[in-house]
């Protein structure tokens, strides 16, 4: 598991990325973060033509259940491969 300072080091590192990931892989980040945050997703999913956040809703619903310790680990496991090209 990943220790909070390593979770937020993998924070900093991922705005400091050489290459822009994905759409779909800077959703996944979005929906760790977020889990790893504040826990399962906490509000209404967006609604009518709000495209961008109903994409970030989703991602993070899609982590729903996973223990904030956990999603930080997976976080961090991301941004390393990211970092690693």
């Amino acid at each position: 598991m990943a220790t909070q300072a390593e979770f937020e080091s993998a924070v900093e590192r991922s705005k400091t990325l050489t290459e822009r990931p994905s759409n779909d892989i800077l959703l996944q980040l979005y929906g760790l973060y977020k889990q790893a945050t504040e826990g399962d997703v906490n509000t209404g999913r967006p609604g009518g033509f709000d495209f961008k956040n109903i994409a970030k809703w989703d991602a993070w619903k899609s982590q729903e259940g996973k223990a904030p310790e956990e999603a930080r680990a997976e976080y961090v496991q991301l941004v390393d491969q990211l970092a690693k090209g």
